[in-house]
């Protein structure tokens, strides 16, 4: 029994031991750089047999440890969450299964983002739980900082030649990594084609080639240094035309997992260099040059013997010139030449040369020539290249035959005499050109001269006079040295010669004077030039004085005006001036030419003074034997006329027409604005006018202002009075101002200005250029327009006699806030009720009741109320503001019955200080009926103002008096709060102010009255 249940105990364990799930992942942490492809393993073992595993990758950020963010499936196609779908969906995040148990993680383009925890998770497919279903590893990622940098260039080798390219490498990786660092060639023909390694630096330091280059590694022709921290230098030794192609620099970054393996993070490429390979080839060609091959004896032979190979300096030749089979000279590899034996003497006289102008270039030159040299001429080149066993084999070549022909010398040269002029004039020079042509040897030439009287032999010229005419000979003779250098010999080879005949003429039959002047007219303050061309030119011999005359415009209207001398230049070129003096604001400069032919007056700023015909005289002398001088000619130029005139005039003045309205007592103002104005230095005098009417023919003269500022005023200013009231202005150097103050009706009219602009001449005098008028402004001067208005209303007023009727008199608008009213109250004490005239309309019928003048004076005009105006007056006049009025009757009686109106008249102040009625108005009419009074107490004690005291004012302070009194009797035993109640609650009689009725334009003193109501 208990054997059983062991065998049944260990049939379970080995159960569960085979069942039992375990999921194992790439050990971390994994570094990877950002950019790069990552790869993560997961496996599973222990589950059911023939069951294909899924597999779940998420992942945790270090941030939150705890939150899983799912990122692939094998199972679920939209198992990704939104941050990692669209990297899943683009295929840049999957998974490869390698195979049922076992896959890989693919993050082709890993981000920064990715960092953290990923875990693989595979699904249980065995019906029941039993060992890991997950596992977990960290990934890490670090910025990309690895750099690889080579310039991009284009080389061209030949083979043979060495190459050298440098690669710069480095990384700022705080991870413990390795670099490998390798050069690699990709074909040019076959872009597909896997490049080839050519040496690498392995990530252990360890230096290896690819298989073709690693004999050529061996034999130390392909090199691989490090020359510093970041610098690889690759040396290419006896490059060959397999070495064609696009060289660059490759470096990867190495690190190593936990696991132990090499992890390869970046791999990065440099900038591609082009290398071209030219082959070396052995052949070489030789031609030999020459710019002409006919010559003339004593000429020079220049051949050149071009070497046409590849390679040339690193080749050894050796150059052969030959002459008609007989050498010349050998030049071998070191440059070194060696003579023929027949020009040994001729190198050493320096009439052969031979060098090697380059390393393929090989000149001979022969000078002088002879006809024994003629012939032919060839060179003939030797290569010595060794062999790989040491032995030395030469090969030669020899160019093609150079045919030289030499012309013996012949006298071909030709002489031509040419001159100037055939015809010279007496001081000048006489030049004669003696050109000679075909000359090949050097040359002598000889001038000669025979005089016109002269019978002798030719004779050669020494100096050039008045007496130098006659026939010139030019005389070329050619020579050849037949001899050397040291111990030379000439021989001469022939003579040619030109003769030309010259005339010379006297000075004084050419000798003119002329004047000429561009600006015949100018205007003050303008310069202008004179000229004086005095022909022929200046000879020392015969020299030359020049004068300047002038005679003044007004002295030409006088008989006896004469040219007076200005300036003369002397004979002997000094300068003095004559007795006639130009204006003082003038500048007078002369000068002359170099050639003393032409004599210039300059006259700056010129005025009237300067104004007139000039002229120039000139004097031709000669110097006698004895140094004494005479006078061998006189000539007088034409007259100049200069005329200096005012300048034209550019004034103007703004002419804008424009129309002006003001209320009296305003200020007006006029402009005068100049626009333009002949120069900057120009002044002005301004001329205000005046024209009252518009069909008036003379113009007032209201103002004037000079040039320098002063002011004078016209007749008319002194008439109106306008003295004190008009003002002129200079607001600016071109803008003038009139101004009115306090306008009047009488200023309306047009004004204008009148503006003079004068300037001054060089001379200082002042003078008026022109003279030009401003537009028309037509000002009107009107007086307020009449606004005044008064109440229109009309009503009925009943009162019974001995009270009071009070009329009102109320202005609702006036002309002018300085206004100033004169108030009238009339009454129509008509019968006939049914008339229906407006107030006015019947002067005859109406009585004036009371009046008001604009100065504050009662009884203005002819209005004189029937009542005294004294302190016993019924009537009482009130202004209570300064547009409204009243008139109260006290005592009304049925007289006073009537239609009431008041007249208003509206009075202003003009400028010259005098009021002037501008409006009137009449108001509306009050009807005004007085009842007859019936006696009774009430009207008997209201009429006695005593009788009305005594019964009703008197008794209520007696009666309180006493009842104070009483109550303080009666309360005073009681305690004070009692006693404090017991006055406070008698009743006070209050008394009311009498009534003030006063008037702020009435000059009676104010009237204390008492009227009934006063007392409450």
């Amino acid at each position: 029994m208990a054997t059983g249940a062991l065998l049944l105990a260990c049939a379970l364990l080995a159960g569960v031991a085979v069942a039992q799930r375990v999921v194992t992942v790439q050990s971390g942490p994994l570094v990877r750089t950002e950019g790069s492809h990552v790869t993560i393993w997961c496996n599973v073992t222990g589950y059911k047999d023939g069951v294909k595993q899924d597999f779940d990758w998420s992942m945790y950020l270090p941030s939150v440890p705890e939150r899983e963010i799912r990122i692939v499936s094998t199972a679920q196609s939209d198992y990704a969450y939104a941050v990692y779908a669209q990297r899943v969906n683009s295929k840049e995040i999957f998974v490869e299964r390698l195979s049922d148990d076992s896959a890989v993680l693919h993050i082709t383009k890993v981000q920064a983002r990715d960092q953290g925890v990923f875990e693989c998770y595979t699904p249980n497919t065995d019906g029941r739980y039993l060992g890991s279903y997950s596992a977990r590893t960290n990934l890490t990622v670090i910025p990309d900082s690895l750099t690889v940098t080579a310039p991009p260039q284009t080389l061209s080798k030949v083979e043979g030649d060495t190459l050298q390219l440098n690669c710069e490498v480095s990384r700022t990786t705080m991870q413990h990594t390795h670099l490998s660092v390798g050069w690699y060639l990709r074909s040019p023909e076959d872009a597909t084609a896997p490049p080839q390694e050519l040496v690498t630096l392995s990530r252990d330091f360890v230096l290896r080639s690819g298989g073709p280059y690693r004999q050529r590694m061996a034999a130390g022709d392909l090199r691989l240094d490090k020359t510093s921290a970041t610098s690889y230098r690759l040396t290419i030794h006896k490059l060959q035309p397999v070495d064609q192609g696009l060289l660059y620099c490759q470096a990867v970054e190495w690190i190593q997992d936990p696991d132990g393996s090499w992890f390869a993070m970046t791999r990065k490429q440099s900038e591609k260099t082009q290398l071209r390979i030219q082959p070396t080839d052995r052949d070489f060609s030789i031609q030999v040059s020459t710019e002409r091959r006919s010559f003339m004896a004593g000429e020079s032979l220049e051949l050149r013997c071009t070497i046409e190979a590849q390679n040339v300096p690193e080749r050894f030749f050796s150059v052969s010139w030959v002459f008609s089979s007989s050498p010349v000279a050998v030049v071998g590899p070191s440059a070194v030449p060696v003579l023929g034996p027949g020009y040994v003497a001729r190198e050493a006289a320096g009439l052969v040369t031979v060098r090697k102008e380059s390393p393929n270039i090989h000149l001979l030159k022969l000078h002088r020539l002879s006809t024994e040299d003629a012939g032919k001429y060839i060179c003939r080149v030797t290569e010595r290249e060794k062999t790989p066993t040491g032995d030395f084999i030469d090969r030669s070549k020899r160019s093609r035959n150079v045919q030289i022909t030499v012309q013996p010398l012949k006298n071909n040269t030709t002489v031509s005499l040419s001159a100037n002029s055939s015809e010279v004039l007496e001081g000048d020079p006489i030049q004669l050109m003696c050109s000679v042509s075909s000359a090949i040897a050097p040359l002598t030439v000889v001038w000669q001269w025979t005089g016109r009287q002269s019978a002798g032999p030719i004779q050669e010229v020494a100096s050039v006079d008045r007496d130098d005419e006659g026939q010139y000979r030019c005389s070329a003779t050619q020579w050849i040295n037949i001899g050397t250098e040291t111990d030379p010999n000439w021989e001469k080879l022939g003579e040619q010669s030109a003769t030309k005949t010259v005339t010379v003429k006297t000075v004084e039959s050419s000798f003119m004077v002329s004047a000429s002047s561009r600006t015949p007219s100018i205007s003050f303050g303008d310069s202008f030039d004179l000229l004086c061309l005095v022909k022929p030119r200046h000879n020392p011999r015969v020299p030359t004085s020049v004068t300047w005359r002038f005679m003044p415009t007004g002295a030409q209207d006088d008989d006896q005006g004469e040219f007076k001398d200005l300036v003369t230049f002397t004979r002997e070129g000094t300068l003095q001036w004559g007795e006639q003096l130009l204006g003082l604001g003038t500048r007078t400069t002369v000068d002359r030419s170099h050639s003393n032919t032409n004599f210039r007056l300059s006259v700056t700023r010129a005025g009237r003074r300067e104004a007139g015909k000039y002229q120039c005289t000139a004097i031709l002398w000669r110097k006698n034997y004895d140094n004494s001088w005479s006078r061998v000619a006189n000539r007088t130029s034409n007259l100049l006329g200069i005329n200096v005139l005012q300048p034209e005039s550019r004034l103007k003045v703004q002419k804008n027409n424009q129309s002006l309205v003001y209320q009296e007592n305003s200020r007006v103002r006029i402009n005068c604005s100049i626009t333009s104005q002949t120069s900057q230095d120009s002044q002005h005098a301004v001329l205000w006018y005046i024209r009252r009417a518009a069909g008036s023919e003379t113009d007032e003269l209201l103002l004037r202002i000079e040039r320098t500022g002063a002011f004078e005023y016209g007749a008319y200013a002194d008439e109106e009075r306008l003295r004190r009231r008009v003002q002129a202005e200079r607001l600016s150097p071109r803008l003038y101002a009139l101004t009115l103050n306090r306008a009047e009706s009488s200023d309306s009219g047009t004004y204008y200005c009148l503006v003079e602009e004068w300037l001054s001449d060089p001379d200082g005098a002042w003078y008026r250029l022109s003279r030009d008028t401003s537009g028309y402004t037509r000002v009107l001067v009107k007086q307020p327009e009449p606004q005044l208005r008064v109440d229109e209303l009309e009503n009925n007023v009943t009162v019974e006699a001995s009270n009071s009727i009070r009329l009102g008199c109320n202005i609702f608008s006036q002309s002018s806030p300085d206004s100033r009213f004169s108030v009238f109250w009339y009454v129509d004490r008509s019968d006939d009720e049914d008339i229906e005239d407006q107030p006015g309309e019947d002067d005859d019928k109406r009585d004036c009741v009371f009046s008001i003048g604009h100065d504050a004076i009662f009884g203005n005009g002819n209005c004189s109320p029937p009542d005294d105006n004294g302190p016993n007056s019924r009537f009482q006049f009130e202004r209570t503001t300064s547009d409204q009025y009243s008139l109260t009757i006290h005592g009304a009686r049925p007289a006073d019955a009537g239609r009431y109106y008041c007249h208003v008249e509206e009075w202003l102040l003009n400028p010259r200080n005098e009021w002037y009625r501008l409006a009137t108005n009449n108001s509306g009419v009050t009807i005004v009926n007085v009842l007859q009074q019936v006696s009774t107490i009430q009207s008997v004690v209201c009429s006695n103002e005593s009788l009305f005291y005594f019964l009703f004012f008197y008794p209520f302070p007696i009666f309180g008096i006493l009842l104070i009194a009483l109550l303080v009797v009666r309360y005073k035993g009681r305690n004070n709060n009692k006693s404090q109640e017991g006055k406070n609650g008698a009743p006070l009689l209050w008394i009311k102010e009498p009534h003030l009725s006063y008037s702020p334009t009435c000059l009676d003193p104010p009237a204390l009255s008492l009227h009934p109501g006063s007392v409450d």
